[in-house]
């Protein structure tokens, strides 16, 4: 029987909620714990990659206890159910820190709860990839459901993309409104610099210690104030001003400083009442600035109201997925459900390398991945170091913002209208090459010189679009080698497969992650955002040695050898690792469309005999 609108709607709505709380995991929580709780990034890097590497042991044997699994709901709904709630409840607690807690009582526990969202995600993640065989009679219907599902993935994404700040900012002052914990406090003891920043926004080491009046005055949530808190432009309002010492009514170059015009970093100790400020300034106004002039800075900070917009806007989102899922549990019905031998993980890898459908489409897999995400990881620094300009953030934001949007357009739209005119294996091919021919576009735009964002709007268009018809692709490829598996190898292994999905696109993101630092090592290109660490266990002193390095090293200079080498490495290196994958896949893959019917009729002949 064929699947009606109930079943649609009930599995699209699960991939919303889904990739809701993947995306707002994904893209926010360095942020949450960096900027509005505190830990140190190098802290949070660690934490990030111990949850990845404990993730590729961890997606494994989930497949394997999901495939182990029989209940009278079917071995996918229960695991579905409890991991989505048991998700759901750790995703509000990872975002509900309690602000009393600093040092390595935080760290423990955003280790503790990031690692938890990752175990129990996965519980929940590999099922609902899982059970796509056995809710569809395959062919058209499983291709259908895949690229729902993967549509609307896109979809929770986009909305976690979109509305996350804005809502968050709602929130939280809609929270703190009802609280009357603001406080305000003046500090005398500053100690303040100008630094200089070129065109591209790299520290030129040009550091101009002040040495007149000294005023910071801050506006703060309470807890702030109990020991150090660092504040900068990403969780703060501000005004700065370098004034005349003799003469305060004469502003050193005409300008307060605020984010339209510079960056700023500010460190407060409570407990000595000591304060350090920075503020990073153009090469034109930075030779205005006289080192004997005052200083006076006020900051609002918004560190609260992000801190409890974060917390309630998680609660929400929290709700909303386990309700998402829940649906997706009671109107999904398993039709294909069979028994699984019990294997151990030996015997799962033993099953793909047995299956040699499966192991082909985890090659292409890894490649496929592997050069999306050295361009995705590297693309900063092209628009930064590059393109430049002091518009390189917007126009940054404008570029992938667009390619999310074709992305969700590929896989709703784009990938249907192509699925009328050919099979999955020949728009296989067109996407990969559409892919080739964008990375083509991109270096023959960049070795031309155009330095404005629109035209390379169109390489995002032939990347973005191919990204999202693979995407869907990609599901409707495992889920074959499930029924050619079970023909082989008279055993189902959806679980184990689709578990490997996980794995390998995060084994493929760690190959990019590494190929991406060693580039930027080769080609000495650096981020030069302002990030420093506590120093002796203070963050005063951490702010004062990242200036003093600021000055005594200067900014790490990016040649034009430097950028040739990185726009090649962002676009040649991808289009090689592209042509390998289709290479494999075109030698390997055999599932076309006849292949398929084939199989289906013999899977159906088998369960009728049974």
């Amino acid at each position: 029987m064929k699947l009606g609108f109930k079943e649609k709607f009930a599995y699209g709505i699960g991939a919303v909620g889904k990739d809701m709380v993947y995306m707002l995991s994904a893209s926010y929580i360095l942020y949450y714990y960096q900027d509005i709780m505190g830990v140190s990034a190098w802290v949070m890097g660690i934490i990030l990659l111990a949850a990845r590497v404990f993730d590729a042991f961890n997606d494994p044997l989930m497949g394997v206890l999901v495939a182990k699994t029989k209940t009278k709901w079917g071995k996918f709904r229960p695991w579905l159910f409890i991991g989505t709630l048991t998700n759901a409840v750790v995703l509000f607690f990872m975002f509900a820190a309690p602000p009393s807690l600093n040092g390595r009582g935080l760290i423990a526990y955003a280790a503790i709860f990031y690692i938890l969202w990752g175990i129990t995600y996965t519980m929940m993640d590999i099922p609902y990839w899982s059970m796509v065989p056995a809710f569809t009679q395959g062919g058209k219907e499983r291709e259908n459901m895949s690229a729902l599902g993967r549509s609307c993935a896109g979809v929770g994404s986009a909305i976690i993309t979109i509305v996350t700040v804005l809502a968050v900012a709602a929130i939280g002052n809609l929270a703190l409104g009802k609280s009357d914990n603001n406080l305000s406090k003046e500090f005398t003891d500053v100690t303040a610099y100008a630094i200089e920043m070129d065109e591209t926004g790299a520290a030129t080491g040009n550091v101009k210690e002040i040495s007149g009046n000294m005023h910071l005055y801050i506006s703060a949530n309470k807890y702030e104030f109990g020991g150090e808190t660092s504040f900068n432009q990403s969780n703060s309002t501000y005004t700065a001003v370098f004034y005349d010492a003799l003469d305060s009514n004469h502003v050193y170059s005409g300008n307060d400083y605020n984010k339209d015009n510079s960056t700023m970093d500010a460190v407060i100790d409570n407990r000595s009442s000591k304060a350090v400020a920075a503020v990073y300034v153009s090469e034109e106004e930075f030779a205005q600035i006289d080192p004997d002039c005052g200083f006076w800075m006020s900051i609002d900070s918004a560190k609260e109201t992000d801190r409890l917009g974060f917390k309630y806007f998680t609660l929400i989102i929290s709700v909303l997925f386990f309700v998402f899922i829940l649906i997706t549990c009671l109107f999904i019905k398993e039709k294909s459900t069979v028994d699984v031998q019990t294997a151990k993980i030996s015997d799962m890898f033993k099953a793909l390398v047995q299956n040699d459908q499966a192991m082909t489409m985890v090659l292409t897999i890894v490649l496929v991945n592997s050069s999306v995400y050295i361009t995705s990881n590297l693309l900063i620094y092209f628009f930064k170091y590059d393109l430049g300009g002091a518009s390189w953030q917007g126009n940054y934001t404008l570029f992938n913002t667009f390619g999310g949007g074709i992305q969700i357009l590929a896989m709703m739209i784009f990938f249907p209208v192509l699925r009328k005119f050919f099979d999955t294996i020949k728009i296989f091919y067109i996407s990969v090459i559409s892919a080739i021919v964008g990375y083509l576009i991109l270096l023959v735009m960049a070795l031309g010189g155009i330095s404005i964002v629109y035209p390379f709007l169109v390489p995002a268009f032939f990347i973005f679009g191919a990204v999202g018809i693979l995407n869907v692709l990609v599901t409707i490829f495992l889920a074959n080698t499930v029924d050619y598996g079970e023909i082989k190898n008279n055993r189902r292994d959806e679980s184990v497969i689709f578990s490997m999905q996980t794995f390998v696109v995060k084994l493929a993101s760690g190959i990019a992650a590494l190929v991406a630092s060693v580039s930027l090592s080769i080609f000495n290109i650096s981020s030069t955002d302002s990030t420093f660490e506590a120093v002796e266990g203070s963050l005063v002193k951490g702010l004062k040695t990242y200036i003093e390095n600021i000055g005594s090293s200067r900014a790490l200079e990016v040649s034009g050898n430097s950028v040739l080498g990185l726009r090649f490495v962002m676009t040649v290196l991808p289009m090689v690792v592209l042509v390998i994958a289709i290479l494999i896949f075109k030698a390997r893959y055999t599932l076309n469309d006849e292949k398929l019917a084939e199989i289906s009729k013999q899977i159906e002949d088998r369960r009728k005999a049974e």
